[in-house]
Formats: structure tokens, sequence, C-alpha cells
């Protein structure tokens, strides 16, 4: 059975990477002497509206668990086979795992491997993202009430770790993706041992993991498509070479930012 999991997501992961295409006009200049600087606009979302299917499919089939007997009885079968293979919850690692697709992001910008976007867009591409996801999975964690194959409690579906790390996930293939494909491949690797530990660690049901990395693909898809929308409307100006800044702001335990703009 242990197998049989890590196959399904496996595939999972190679089936979303496969259909990630972006396809963008010139580069944008970099400037590394200052990450907070911004450019006038951000790229557009160019992905092709293949890639929308397999997180559609898992949103779906984690849907139809709740109706659908077969499905259901796949999460019974799938966790007594994973609790017989680890009777004992392992060691939480994917607490951490989660979170590696984005700590690559920034190392490889830090570094000097520029991805799609600045430091200022990219991080608050990845709040928005992250926003998103959260409010949907907020949301049907509190109307589903599904309980937990450990009984903890009713906030089982969808899997927020799984989700949170498919978001980072498809972030690493959005900004890299460009580079080249492996970057998205390491990315959903990681989510999908991250959804796979959440089973064995006896925290979600396998219909909760697969539901969340479709929360978590689409809420990061969703992200780069609005996010230009308003982003290069504020900030374009075709006719000046003014500069925008956003500054980090630390008050009284408060963390937020400054925007200016030359008029």
């Amino acid at each position: 059975m242990k197998k049989i999991i890590i196959i399904l997501l496996s595939i999972v992961s190679l089936s979303v990477n496969a259909q990630i295409k972006v396809s963008t006009k010139d580069s944008l200049k970099k400037d590394s002497a200052n990450l907070l600087a911004l450019p006038d606009t951000v790229k557009h979302l160019r992905t092709t509206w293949q890639s929308f299917i397999p997180p559609t499919v898992f949103i779906t089939y984690g849907a139809l668990s709740f109706n659908v007997k077969a499905i259901r009885n796949l999460d019974f079968t799938i966790d007594r086979e994973a609790q017989k293979d680890h009777p004992g919850n392992l060691f939480p690692i994917e607490n951490y795992l989660q979170y590696t697709p984005i700590a690559l992001v920034y190392g490889l910008n830090f570094a000097g491997v520029h991805g799609k976007n600045t430091f200022i867009d990219r991080s608050i591409l990845l709040g928005m993202s992250e926003g998103i996801f959260g409010l949907v999975t907020y949301g049907l964690k509190k109307s589903s009430g599904r309980l937990r194959p450990n009984g903890a409690d009713r906030l089982s579906f969808p899997s927020g770790h799984a989700g949170s790390a498919f978001v980072a996930a498809e972030f690493i293939a959005q900004e890299y993706g460009e580079k080249s494909p492996w970057y998205g491949v390491l990315g959903y690797t990681c989510a999908s041992a991250t959804a796979v530990l959440r089973v064995y660690n006896h925290k979600h049901w396998f219909s909760d993991i697969v539901a969340g990395a479709g929360f978590g693909i689409i809420s990061t898809k969703a992200a780069y498509a609005i996010y230009p929308l308003f982003r290069n409307k504020l900030f374009h100006d075709n006719k000046s070479n003014k500069e925008t800044l956003i500054m980090p702001t630390y008050s009284e335990g408060v963390v937020g930012f400054v925007f200016t703009k030359q008029l």
C-alpha cells in the first residue's frame, strides 16, 4: 500500500507539472542592487487551459468522497494499510517540508538566479496565493465537518498541509519554470511527499490530501492571474521614468509595507 500511495501522488505531481507551460514576452530588468525597487508592470499569467484540468479533477474527486461510497471506502482502506505499515506516528517532517519550495525560490533569488518576478511582487503573489487558499480551506473545514482519521477534530477536509505544499509547488513552477522544468518537478515532489506523510501520520484521509492539492494549485494560479490586473494599472506609467517603491515596516509588533510613488 505504501507503494500505491507514492505512485498515486507521483502521478498527481507529474501530471500537474506536465501541464505547466509559461510563455512570456521580454524579460523584466532585474535590479540586484535594490530588491525593493518595482518595475512598471508584472507579467500576466501565461498558461494553457489544460493545466487547470488536473487541479479541477482533484477537487472534484475530494468533493465526491462525501457522496460516492467507493471513494470513501478507498479512504478507509488506505488509512488501514498506512497504519499497518507504520503503527506509530512518524516525525512530522511535513510541517517543514511543505515550505521547502518557497525557501528554494528565495534562496535561488539571493544566489543570483532570478525568477519571473521581483522580490516584492513575488512576495505579494505568494501572500495572495496563501490568502486565497486559507480563505477557501477555512470555510470548507468548518462547513464539511469531516472527522480526522485520528479523531482529533472535525477539520479534516481539505488538508491544509497538502494544500499549502501545492501552493508552494505551483509558486516555484511559476517563478522558475522558464529556467528549467526541474524546478517544478522538485517542488511537486516535495508537495507530494508532504501529502503522503499526512496520511501516514493519521491526520488526513486520502481524499482530503487530493482535494487540498487541487485547491492549492488553483489558488496560486488565481493569484498569478488576478495580481497583474490591478498591479499594472497601479504602477504602469509609459510617459515617465518615475520610481515606485515599497518598503517593509515594523512598529510595535506589527509588520507592514509603505507604498511610495513619484508624482
